[in-house]
């Protein structure tokens, strides 16, 4: 499980909007999102930095925890 601390995200959007982000490069990935704690949990075969790309793609600024 890779864990990303990610500023900005703030509602259901925001979380949907990084879940699918990731999902879409990977189907298989489980992604938890806790707006609360500002993180971002990936289960997935993706390296660290393409997950980074993907969120900061969509907008928010993310950093390994």
């Amino acid at each position: 499980m890779q864990v990303f601390n990610v500023q900005g995200m703030t509602c259901g959007h925001c979380v949907k909007a990084v879940t699918h982000a990731v999902q879409n490069q990977d189907p298989t990935a489980v992604v938890e999102v806790d707006l609360g704690q500002k993180q971002v949990r990936v289960q997935s075969t993706l390296a660290t930095s393409k997950i980074l790309e993907l969120i900061h793609e969509e907008g928010y600024q993310a950093e390994v925890a």
